[in-house]
């Protein structure tokens, strides 16, 4: 299930561009260490930046780094403004939520997310995080799963990764509320 916040975010997405997945490249994690030495440099040592998506999981995916700067909500302004002086413009901005700068680390586009710590896209993507590193099996259908992706639209392509973390979202609640 989608909800109708996601749905938009959906709809705004080229049904024209096709997602390209390609293999897991094996220097990201040293890119991502590079990049989380500028944003800490910019930023301050004590900035949190985490390395999230495919390439932390070492799996196929959109040939990008991931990379989270969860910051308190107070602070996302001035963050964002911090970070402009170093990168640029954000190329998108979605107020009190999140900020997205490209950054090329030799030649590898690494997505810098400076996200509101508090939002529920920030918790859920926690919870999704958390629960493919200690469910490998999960971990295993997202990889097929991404893989399945290439040549979609993107529009297509998201709204099944959606879905796919709508529900191991689900899962991970179902889960907690066990015990």
């Amino acid at each position: 299930m989608i909800t109708a916040e996601q749905e938009a975010w959906i709809n705004h997405l080229s049904d024209q561009e096709s997602v390209i997945i390609e293999p897991y490249d094996p220097s990201a994690p040293q890119k991502f260490a590079a990049v989380k030495q500028k944003v800490q440099e910019v930023l301050g040592t004590n900035a949190r930046v985490l390395h999230r998506g495919a390439t932390s999981f070492e799996i196929s995916g959109q040939n990008e780094i991931d990379v989270y700067v969860p910051i308190p909500a107070d602070q996302m302004d001035t963050a964002i403004e911090t970070l402009i002086s170093a990168f640029g413009s954000p190329r998108s901005r979605y107020p009190n939520e999140r900020a997205r700068f490209a950054v090329y680390e030799e030649g590898k586009r690494v997505d810098v997310f400076v996200i509101n710590e508090t939002c529920s896209g920030w918790i859920n993507a926690t919870k999704f995080d958390h629960y493919l590193r200690t469910h490998p099996e999960m971990l295993e259908q997202y990889r097929l799963h991404k893989e399945a992706g290439h040549g979609l639209s993107l529009r297509e392509y998201y709204r099944r990764k959606t879905e796919f973390f709508n529900e191991v979202c689900a899962m991970a609640d179902r889960e907690e509320q066990r015990g």
